[in-house]
């Protein structure tokens, strides 16, 4: 497509992790056995979760929302990666990449929303107990999680609408295996000053205040917890908050990596695998982290799949 004497780049070439057939077949298996797996535990999730009464508390609510999350932001890249992996091509049109972006922004910025949502769960249920019903009540759980899909939602349009502002006039190879901004913003023949303080802005919310929340939660947990008289008492608390713990240092500092430099074009390569734990490892590991280790979602998964487990 012809425009302003260029031409207009009409879709883009997703680079892969390596262009040697036998790594090829290796990393193929590799990332269809992740895929199939982060599926298969974060659907176990949502259907212990759903079909069974005792597990519809809020934090049982929240952690089927992480792993509707996780399947949806998953589902958003490994296909697409695995279609190049298969020899179908590397190619991605303009509509696409930008529709990848959209979702896959939505999803990373939601699910760092929720994580602080849990943060806030686990805060009243240890802090103050007393007041979990009224202040965990459904109307509130509902009003979280959805405040946590639609600012999300809000701030990938408004990113992913100046991103449809800019012009891409070659070369067209992303130097990553998905369309993300700061990949994209690197191709740009157009000024991205604005694209980039509304990424500072984004990271400033999501990232830096979402994650101080949490950690001014769990500051607070921890504090109670050492009050505990009981080493039985203490040893469960810090069981299930480390958890998560693990999970929020992981996930904000692999998405605080990408998106803090936007149009930075160093460590790349790390950039590629920093993408593929949000992406791949992290929704396959939060099944096992959150809940198949936990001894409810276990009783919960025998009745539903009795002959499996």
């Amino acid at each position: 497509m012809i425009m302003n004497n260029y031409t207009t780049v009409v879709e883009f070439v997703l680079q892969g992790f390596s262009e040697d057939p036998g790594f090829q077949v290796l990393f193929l298996a590799f990332f269809f056995l992740l895929y199939i797996l982060a599926l298969t535990g974060n659907t176990l999730i949502i259907m212990a979760i759903s079909l069974n009464p005792s597990l519809h508390t809020p934090m049982y609510f929240f952690l089927a929302n992480l792993a509707l999350l996780d399947i949806v932001c998953t589902s958003t890249v490994i296909p697409k990666l695995l279609e190049g992996l298969v020899g179908k091509g590397s190619h991605i049109s303009y509509k696409g990449c930008m529709t990848q972006l959209f979702f896959l922004t939505w999803f990373l910025g939601a699910e760092l929303l929720l994580l602080t949502a849990m943060a806030y769960d686990r805060y009243v249920a240890i802090c103050r107990p007393l007041h979990y019903s009224m202040l965990m009540s459904w109307p509130v759980c509902v009003l979280l999680a959805g405040s946590v899909w639609i600012i999300s939602a809000v701030s990938t349009s408004v990113h992913t609408g100046l991103m449809a502002q800019l012009n891409f006039c070659g070369p067209n190879q992303i130097r990553h295996f998905l369309c993300e901004i700061p990949t994209l913003l690197l191709l740009s023949c157009s000024p991205t000053t604005l694209n980039n303080i509304m990424i500072v802005i984004a990271d400033v919310y999501f990232g830096v205040v979402n994650f101080l929340l949490t950690m001014i939660s769990y500051s607070f947990i921890i504090a109670s917890i050492l009050r505990i008289r009981s080493a039985e008492g203490k040893r469960r608390a810090f069981s299930t908050c480390s958890a998560h713990l693990v999970v929020v240092t992981l996930y904000y500092s692999t998405v605080i990596y990408t998106y803090v430099q936007p149009g930075s074009g160093s460590s790349l390569e790390n950039g590629k695998l920093v993408a593929l734990l949000y992406t791949a490892v992290s929704p396959t590991l939060n099944p096992l982290i959150y809940s198949l280790r936990n001894k409810d979602v276990k009783v919960a998964l025998r009745r539903v799949f009795p002959c499996v487990c």
